[in-house]
Formats: C-alpha cells, sequence, structure tokens
C-alpha cells in the first residue's frame, strides 16, 4: 500500500497527457479499389435499363442495396433529377447468398470482383437527362474505406453516360468558393512529410497501463487475485499445469480487453471523423459528461453500475461446464463482467481519452492493450511466485478509499467534456475562472473526505487516518492551492502544469486586449490576415488551432509563454489562427456547397467547416495543432510543424522562417 498514493498520482499525471499526439502530416496513399461504369441499354425508343457496373480490386468487397441498419452502408442509387422518364420496379441487383459477417455479427450480402445493377425506365421525353448518385461503402478482410458517392449523368438523346455532376449542381457561387479555398502554395511540392506515430501509442499505452492498475486496487479486482491464483496452483494435478492455466487465464483477459476495441475499428474505418472530431462535437461530449458524473456517484457508492447478472451466470456456467482451454477463456470473460462495475468507469475515462486524439482506434487498441495486459500480468505472476500471496495487503476499507478518490478524478474529467462543448459553441458558461473554481471545490471535496472529515455510503466506521490517507490529503491540499491564482487575473494564472484541460486564458471572465492565445493579437480569418501580412510586410505564422483541442493549449501556454517565443510570434509575424472546430455558423452568403476532388458534395456551413477543409485541401493534414509559415506571397518557408513541446525547437523553426523571410526579402 506505500506505493498506493503513487499510482493515483501517476494515474491523474498522465490524464493531463492522454492527448499528445505528435502532429505531422503523413504521406498517405489514397486507396480507391472500386470503380464504376454506366450505360444505357435501349429496348425499344420508350423503354430501357440502365446498367451501373462495380469493378473491384481483388480481395475488396462491396455491400448489397439490402443490409439491415446495424450493419454496414448499403449501396444507393438515388435519382436526383427524372425529369422525361419513369423508373418501372427497384434497382435490380445479382442474386447472392447471405454470408455471416463475424465483424457485424449478421447475415451480409455482398459482392466480390464485379456486381452489375439495372434499373428499368419508360422514356417520356428522348430528349432527357438523367441523374443519378451511387452511395456505397467497400471493404476487405482488414479495413473499410469510408462511404463515398459517385454522381452520374445518363443522356437518353445520345445513349450516353458520363460520370461527373452537371454544371447545374452547384452555383457559379459555390464554383468560386471551393476554387478559392485552394491558395496554390509556393514551395509545397518541396516539403516531404514524415510519418511518426510511436510516441502518441505509448503515452496512450500508458494511460491503460496505469488505468488498469488502478482498477486492481478495486473491490471488484483485487480480492479475486488470490482467490483464482489458488485455484489455478492448488486445483491442477501438477503444479506445471496450475501455472500454464493461470498464465492462459492472463492471456486471455488481455485478448478480451484488446478484442473490445475491435468495432472502433471498423466505425474508424467508415467514418474516420466520427473518432477524429470527438473532442469537438457538442453532443458527444455532453453525452461523456453525463457520463462520467454518473460513473462518479458510482464510485461514490450510491449506486453500482452493473451489467446484468444472467451474462455472468452463464459465462460462469459454461466455464464450469466446459473446462479446459475454454473453460478458462469463459472464466476470464466472467471477471470481465463481475469487474464492470468498478472497471467500466476507468474504461469510460479512458476510452474518451483516446478517442479525443487523434489517433483514433489505433490508439484505443493500445490503451485497452496496457489496461488488459496490468489486469493480466498479476495472475501470471503470483502463479509463478506463489510466495508473493503473503505479501498482497487483505482486503479492507482501503479498497472503498480507492474507488470514492477514483471517483472525485471522475467528476473533474467530467466538467473537461462539458467544457469542450462550451468552447465551441461559445456559449460562455464554463469561462476559465468558473472552471478552475470547479476543480477547486471538487479537489477541496477530496481533501475533506481524506482527511475524514466527509464520508460516502460504503465507508466502513471511523478509524484513525492512516498516513497514506494523509499524505494524499495533504497532496490535494498543495493541488488546491496551485489552482488558486487560476482564478486572478495576474500572471500567475498560467497554470502551466495544467495547460491543455483548463480553457484558454482570454475565453475569461475578465476583459482581455484580445482574444488571442496570451493576450497576441491574432486574425481569425485567413483573408483578413493574409492582408494584414501584405500591408505590414511581414510573414505569417499559420495556426490550425481547435477550441477543445488539448494540445493546442499546451502549446499556447507551455511553448508559446516562452519569453522568445512570444516575442518573435507577437513582433516578427502576423498571427492568423483558424479554429476547425467552431461550430458558429458563416454568414448565409458565405456558406456553400464544396465539391470533392473525387466528386461529391460538403456543405460548408460552420466557421470551422471552412478552415478545417482549407487545411486539408492545402495541406493534405487534419490534425491539430499544426504550424506553417509563409510569406505574404503564400511562399513556403520552412516545413510545417505539428505539437512541438520543445521550446529551444519551436523557437529555432520559427527563426528559421524568419532568416529565409528576410534573406529573400519581399516587395
Amino acid at each position: 500500500m506505500k506505493y498506493f498514493w503513487t499510482l493515483i498520482l501517476l494515474f491523474t499525471t498522465i490524464l493531463t497527457t492522454q492527448a499528445q499526439v505528435f502532429g505531422t502530416a503523413n504521406n498517405s496513399q489514397i486507396a480507391d479499389p472500386i470503380e464504376w461504369e454506366a450505360r444505357i441499354d435501349k429496348h425499344t425508343d420508350s423503354t430501357a435499363t440502365l446498367i451501373f457496373n462495380a469493378i473491384l480490386d481483388k480481395g475488396w468487397h462491396l455491400y448489397s442495396q439490402e443490409v439491415d441498419e446495424d450493419g454496414p452502408i448499403p449501396t444507393t442509387f438515388t435519382f436526383t433529377k427524372t425529369e422525361g422518364i419513369e423508373l418501372i420496379g427497384e434497382m435490380q441487383e445479382p442474386d447472392v447468398p447471405a454470408i455471416f459477417d463475424e465483424v457485424f455479427g449478421m447475415d451480409i450480402k455482398f459482392f466480390k470482383n464485379e456486381a452489375e445493377f439495372r434499373q428499368e425506365i419508360r422514356i417520356l421525353d428522348p430528349e432527357a437527362t438523367v441523374e443519378v448518385e451511387v452511395e456505397f461503402m467497400v471493404c476487405d478482410d482488414e479495413q473499410c474505406l469510408p462511404p463515398d458517392t459517385v454522381p452520374f449523368q445518363i443522356s437518353m438523346s445520345n445513349n450516353e453516360a458520363v460520370q461527373g455532376y452537371g454544371d447545374l449542381d452547384l452555383s457559379e457561387k459555390d464554383r468560386e468558393q471551393t476554387a478559392a479555398l485552394d491558395i496554390d502554395i509556393q514551395g509545397w511540392e518541396a516539403y516531404e512529410p514524415e510519418e511518426e506515430e510511436g510516441s502518441g501509442y505509448m503515452t496512450i499505452f500508458l494511460l491503460g497501463f496505469v488505468g488498469g492498475l488502478i482498477a486492481l486496487l478495486t473491490p471488484c479486482v483485487f480480492p479475486m487475485i488470490p482467490l483464482t491464483v489458488s485455484f489455478f496452483t492448488k486445483g491442477a494435478k501438477t503444479r506445471k499445469k496450475g501455472l500454464v492455466n493461470a498464465i492462459l487465464y492472463g492471456v486471455f483477459i488481455f485478448l478480451i480487453y484488446l478484442l473490445l476495441s475491435v468495432p472502433f475499428h471498423l466505425l474508424d474505418n467508415i467514418a474516420p471523423e466520427i473518432l477524429n472530431n470527438i473532442s469537438t462535437n457538442t453532443t458527444l461530449n455532453i453525452a461523456f459528461f453525463v457520463i462520467f458524473i454518473v460513473f462518479a456517484f458510482s464510485f461514490f457508492g450510491y449506486y453500482e453500475i452493473t451489467l446484468p447478472s444472467s451474462w455472468s451466470s452463464r459465462m460462469d456456467d459454461k466455464a464450469s461446464s466446459f473446462g479446459g482451454i475454454v473453460g478458462i477463456f469463459f472464466m476470464a470473460i466472467t471477471l470481465a463482467l463481475v469487474s464492470f462495475s468498478c472497471t467500466g468507469p476507468i474504461l469510460g475515462s479512458l476510452l474518451g481519452g483516446s478517442l479525443t486524439t487523434d489517433g483514433g482506434a489505433m490508439q484505443l487498441s493500445f490503451g485497452m492493450g496496457g489496461f488488459g495486459l496490468a489486469l493480466a500480468l498479476p495472475f501470471a505472476l503470483f502463479a509463478l511466485f506463489p510466495n508473493w500471496l503473503n505479501s498482497l495487503p487483505k482486503s479492507g476499507g482501503w479498497l472503498n478509499t480507492v474507488k470514492v478518490v477514483l471517483g472525485f478524478i471522475e467528476l473533474g474529467l467530467a466538467f473537461k467534456f462539458l467544457s469542450n462543448a462550451d468552447l465551441v459553441e461559445h456559449w460562455g458558461i464554463l469561462k476559465r475562472e468558473i472552471f478552475i473554481g470547479i476543480w477547486i471545490l471538487i479537489a477541496i471535496g477530496l481533501m475533506l473526505y481524506l482527511f475524514g472529515l466527509i464520508r460516502f455510503p460504503h465507508d466502513g466506521p471511523k478509524q484513525k487516518i492512516s498516513k497514506v490517507r494523509f499524505g494524499l490529503g495533504t497532496l490535494t491540499l498543495v493541488f488546491v492551492i496551485y489552482l488558486l491564482p487560476g482564478l486572478t487575473n495576474t500572471g500567475f494564472a498560467n497554470l502551466k502544469l495544467l495547460s491543455g484541460f483548463p480553457p484558454p486564458l482570454f475565453y475569461s471572465i475578465y476583459d482581455k486586449p484580445t482574444e488571442g492565445p496570451l493576450g497576441l493579437k491574432a486574425y481569425k480569418d485567413w483573408e483578413k490576415g493574409l492582408e494584414a501580412a501584405r500591408e505590414e510586410n511581414k510573414p505569417i505564422l499559420l495556426d490550425f488551432t481547435g477550441w477543445a483541442c488539448v494540445n493546442c493549449r499546451k502549446m499556447e501556454e507551455q511553448v508559446w509563454s516562452n519569453p522568445e517565443v512570444y516575442e518573435i510570434i507577437k513582433n516578427d509575424y502576423i498571427l492568423v489562427s483558424l479554429y476547425v472546430d467552431d461550430k458558429v455558423n458563416l454568414p448565409e452568403d458565405e456558406q456553400f456547397n464544396y465539391l470533392r476532388d473525387k466528386g461529391g458534395i460538403k456543405k460548408i456551413r460552420t466557421i470551422g467547416d471552412k478552415w478545417a477543409t482549407f487545411q486539408t485541401v492545402n495541406f493534405k493534414n487534419n490534425s491539430q495543432p499544426f504550424y506553417v509559415l509563409l510569406d505574404p506571397n503564400v511562399n513556403l518557408l520552412n516545413p510545417p510543424v505539428g505539437y512541438t513541446p520543445n521550446e529551444k525547437e519551436y523557437l529555432n523553426w520559427l527563426r528559421e522562417g524568419l532568416n529565409k523571410f528576410e534573406a529573400v526579402g519581399i516587395n
């Protein structure tokens, strides 16, 4: 138990760094495994068949039009212009049997190699032009590509089918504003982006591992360790057999938690923005806020969140009836189900933490793997060294203390999600000082609990406060004292150790000279920033950021606050900060339909829509923070960078761009 407070402190510290993903551009190749063709087959002057052929690369498949709601995206044909024709019946597709899909858990019809779809029509106007959109999704054995749309125009007069949208599909304004998003950056072709992934994965793996260690110290899991290990080591005919069974049990625990992330990989491939943009989605952030509040009060002991008892009973019965390796597997599932009331909230924190980063489902897999490994290790280690069981502390009231402390941590994290929603919607209900004030109240509540001044339903008889508990209470008091300057309008309000969690410094109840980070003047519109750069003949620091971007706040409050970095940004650059998650609607005359390169329309309705698309179009990157140095003629001064926590490295990058600007000279 002497390491208990260290684990809690480490868990809290890692939570503050859980979103570290070193933002770099990726030179990823775009997979395009399907080709569509269309033609018209006339039977008479008044009847014809529209034929749509899908040709697939080896290993890929296309889904049927008949797919249940809970399954993949079906192939859908939408006739957007049918003047002059009449559809006869429904679109016909190849008759293939449905095959059970293990990922979706259902029978699904899909096509391999090639599929032909046929629609009978009656021609009412021989000069008519039909317009059709085909929406579809293709998958192979490892991934699914995002849903895509292919448009066709089919002319009755010359029997031709042309892929693409007609001139009338986009207004003149749409075409102009689509073209305006591409600013034709000079020098971009010389930039070779490098992939850099390992740091983010290791961070989330450590987060999951520490979360698993904390879960071991909860009442649902800790008492199971000696019982389960004794069952394997003493119940087996030989020590070797018991050892193998215990290790298998640990392996299965690890695999079960790892497999829980598999559905998110499918979701990530179907619609990557669902995972990458959780941190900017108002509804999802509010949902996480409510869930974390529910988790917190569950840990406080006011109720228990449990899965249906019939599930664990069924798994237990299967474990007993099967025996052997299969029985051990079902025992591992039983542990996962029975311990859910304690592990569920920790897994919820892990889910929220990993999916709000750019790593998406892969980071979740690393996190779940770390969590499962931490839970599994004791069963294998204590089986290898059974004498260690004697050194385990006995179960007791300290286990409930662990749960309550975790409840306070969950409560603090809940308000982070509410803050994300508040920031992107600009509600103004959780300004920085209010957020910090709530955290101070939560920390005071934790401190009072640890000092024994408040109690919760499952606390045992009141006893003398232990040294560990007193030490944790003292650390919490220090934390409260550290937070207090955050309530002021002084230079001490920048709580660097918490950068990324509270709202930005300029989102304040106090009047600030500018709405830029650290009081810097920041243009939030590309055109206005470019105009200022040309007037002042200064280079541009283009900052792709987000209201709910943790690493963006860390860069601003830990790196930009460095005096040298701050001065060079303030005096030598025009700062243009574009918020890609801003949910405020654009003025109606600035909203438009963006025509993607491969076809398909993206509706640009909010400020975030515009700048996120602007970043993707020009820099082939969608991670934040992302920094670009440009001169007023839109020449790239040096390679862009992402999250760069090293102050000297970032300062050298700024100086390199400035030196290049001064050497070339702009008139």
